[in-house]
Parts: structure tokens; C-alpha cells; sequence
């Protein structure tokens, strides 16, 4: 074990030694983390013999996740984001359930072994969007901020919308539900509770410490030194933890409470954050190493066409003709619609919701769980790639449109 923790160990600071000069590269951490992973792994060279189950990888990537949100959504432009909320608006109340309409549509015929419900099961999986893995355009300077606050509020809240879908899907599939009939009331009860909880949660828990940290702060001498990096990790974790055992989304909890913060805009929130963002990024790359150690090498070598298949379909067309049409009437040029689909990248939450399906012991889980692991693995190579380039290039074409039509100054 111990052995084990030193490599994990080396491998982060190795990286963290180089992770500046990599950033302006197209080589993502998430990439270079997954391929040690693979690489060290059983399938591998042996190193890691990682014994980890479904729920330690659930819980790492869910605090992983928990802190992601929290930090990006408290790091919010609010005045960019009130401009231009009909993009997010547009993404998660049109785009979302196109998105899995389609997949349900385009999933029947690719996989005619499973049942219509693991199916649907299938499509929900892959609908949310990853802030961890979305943190290359997101914080992309070159990125419209109209864009990048739409993408953050979409990845932030896709998720916890589509928990109450895929428990409602999962309860029928698995034969929990009274009847196929009560899926669409067992889904508006499970919406309210997961959102309902998770929001209420996160804004109490971050008005309350938001605006105590900010009075204790402002007196001087209440809050040590040493103790302020821990303070925004703390508070995320709560948010998450309490959500979650008050059967609510946990993840709804620390992005709407860090929504929270931004609006409070406490003295030296950055500062506060800083913590909170490094630690993100520690347990995300370390996410990656487990998840491509005990799982993408376990599972790599029966990959079929059809989970290649629904995967290239589920990071284009299922997700970029969606997001296209519920752009559509915004001042948002076709090459601004093209970016925004396809930058919806695939990563820990559909992880953790192939782990909740795959525990429910579901016949088609393992055709379910390999195709979200292709996806997966296809989306940080093809995001992580393109990311850099496809930025500069879209901020060129914005600035060149700009300034030949003033309407789209600012995309939105």
C-alpha cells in the first residue's frame, strides 16, 4: 500500500512540476493521468494493483466533482452570466432533453441486445457535462466570457437534473417502481427532492459561513493563516455531505453554494479558492490514474463496434445537434453553436452514474459500463486535443465577426 502511495505520490508532483508548461499544450492532465493509469496498471507493467471497488471510485470521483463545482461556480462572472443567461437557460431546459431523447433514438438500433429502458438508462449516463474535464475552455481566456460562464452553468447544474432521470429510468428497469406508468411521477418527486434539497442546502450553508468568514475576516486576527486554505475545501465538502445525506444532490448543493459566494463576493475570495481549485485538480488527476488502472484496462480489451459506435455518436451528433437547435434565435453565430456542442465533455459524472447503474446488477450493465467507459476515454483525447486550438480559433472568428457585424460583439 504503501509502495502504492509513493508512486501516486511521485506522479503528482512530477507533473505538477511540468502542469504549467503542459497547460499550453493540447496534452490534458486528465489525458496523461488516464494513460499512467492504464499504463501502471494490471494490464500493464503490474505497478499499481489497485484494489478499489465501485463505491471508493464513486465517492473519490463525487469529492472530486464536489470541490470542481464548487470552486468554478464561486469563481463565477455574475455580471457576464446575467448578459448572457439565456445560454445556459437555453442548453439545460431545451438542449438537455433533446440530447436524450436522441440518444434514446439513435441507442435502439445501435444496441438491439438491451431493453428499451437500459437504453434510456444509456442516454441519461451521457448527457451531463464534466466541469473537471471542461476546465481547459472554461478558463480559457481566448473563450468568449458569455460562452464560458454558459458552458460552467451548464456543466454545474446538468448533472443534478438528470440524477432524478436516471433513478426514475433505473427504479422501473430494475423492477422497484409499481409500474412502468410511474416513471414520469417517480422523476418529478425525484427532482424535487435531489434539486430542491441540494439548493436549499448549498445557499444556507454558504450564506451562513459566506457572510461569517467575511465578518471574521474583515475584524482581523479571527482566522489564522494557515487554517484559510482550508476554509473553501471545508465548506464545499459540507455542502456536499449534508445534501447527500439528507437525500439530495449533493452536487446541486456545492454548485448552487458556490454560486452563493460569488454573489456574496467575499474579501479575498480568490485567495480562499486557490486551495480549494488545487485541491480539485490533485484528487481529479488522481481519478483518472485509478480510473484507467482498475477499470479502462480491465475493460479496454472487449470494446465492440457498437460501444465505438454510440460513442462517436454520443460526442457529435447526439450531443452538438441538440445544443445547435436550442441555440438557435440567440445571437450566437453557427460557428459559436458548433463550439458550445461540441465542447460538452464526458467524464466523472457519467463514471459515477455507470457505478449506480452497474450496482443495481441491471443484464445489459456491462454492455452499459463499456460503452461510458469508450466515451469517456474518447472524450479526454478528442476534448483535451482540440481544446487549445479550437479556442484560439474560435476567439479569431468572434474577433473577426465582431468587427464586421457589431451584433455579435461579445457572443450573447
Amino acid at each position: 500500500m504503501y509502495a502504492m502511495l509513493a508512486i501516486l505520490a511521485a506522479i503528482v508532483l512530477i507533473y505538477g512540476t511540468v502542469a504549467g508548461r503542459l497547460e499550453r499544450t493540447p496534452v490534458s492532465g486528465a489525458m496523461v493521468f488516464l494513460g499512467i493509469g492504464v499504463l501502471l496498471g494490471p494490464v500493464g507493467l503490474g505497478v499499481l494493483e489497485l484494489s478499489v471497488g465501485t463505491g471508493e471510485i464513486r465517492l473519490l470521483a463525487e469529492l472530486t466533482l464536489a470541490l470542481v463545482l464548487f470552486a468554478e461556480a464561486a469563481d463565477a462572472d455574475l455580471a457576464v452570466l446575467r448578459r448572457a443567461f439565456r445560454i445556459p437557460a437555453r442548453l439545460l431546459a431545451v438542449g438537455l432533453p433533446l440530447t436524450i431523447a436522441l440518444g434514446f433514438a439513435l441507442g435502439v438500433p445501435v444496441f438491439p441486445e438491451l431493453t428499451l429502458l437500459e437504453v434510456a438508462l444509456l442516454a441519461t449516463m451521457l448527457a451531463p457535462t464534466d466541469a473537471a474535464l471542461g476546465k481547459a475552455v472554461v478558463t480559457n481566456p481566448d473563450v468568449p466570457p458569455s460562452v464560458r460562464e454558459g458552458l460552467k452553468v451548464e456543466a454545474g447544474l446538468n448533472d443534478g437534473i438528470c440524477v432524478p432521470v436516471l433513478f426514475a429510468f433505473l427504479a422501473v428497469a430494475a423492477g422497484t417502481a409499481p409500474s412502468e406508468d410511474s416513471t414520469i411521477g417517480l422523476a418529478l418527486g425525484l427532482f424535487v427532492q435531489e434539486i430542491g434539497i441540494g439548493a436549499v442546502v448549498g445557499v444556507a450553508f454558504a450564506l451562513g459561513a459566506g457572510s461569517t468568514l467575511g465578518r471574521l475576516a474583515r475584524r482581523g486576527g479571527w482566522i489564522g493563516r494557515t487554517w484559510l486554505p482550508v476554509l473553501v475545501p471545508a465548506l464545499a465538502l459540507l455542502c456536499f455531505a449534508t445534501a447527500q445525506a439528507l437525500h439530495g444532490s449533493g452536487l446541486i448543493a456545492a454548485f448552487m453554494g458556490g454560486i452563493t459566494v460569488a454573489v456574496l463576493r467575499p474579501e479575498k475570495k480568490h485567495e480562499w479558492l486557490h486551495a480549494a481549485e488545487s485541491a480539485g485538480d490533485t484528487l481529479s488527476l488522481l481519478t483518472w490514474v485509478v480510473f484507467g488502472a482498475a477499470v479502462v484496462g480491465e475493460i479496454l480489451p472487449r470494446f465492440g463496434w457498437d460501444h465505438l459506435a454510440y460513442a462517436l455518436l454520443s460526442l457529435t451528433v447526439i450531443r452538438m445537434l441538440p445544443m445547435f437547435l436550442a441555440l438557435t434565435g440567440l445571437p450566437l453565430g453557427a460557428d459559436g453553436k458548433l463550439f458550445v456542442g461540441w465542447f460538452g465533455p464526458r467524464g466523472l459524472v457519467s463514471i459515477v452514474f455507470v457505478i449506480i447503474v452497474l450496482d443495481a446488477g441491471l443484464p445489459g450493465g456491462e454492455d452499459l459500463a463499456m460503452t461510458v467507459a469508450c466515451t469517456v476515454v474518447l472524450s479526454i483525447l478528442a476534448h483535451g486535443l482540440s481544446a487549445v486550438p479550437l479556442a484560439r480559433l474560435y476567439a479569431a472568428r468572434v474577433a473577426a465577426g465582431a468587427a464586421s457585424d457589431p451584433a455579435r460583439e461579445g457572443e450573447g
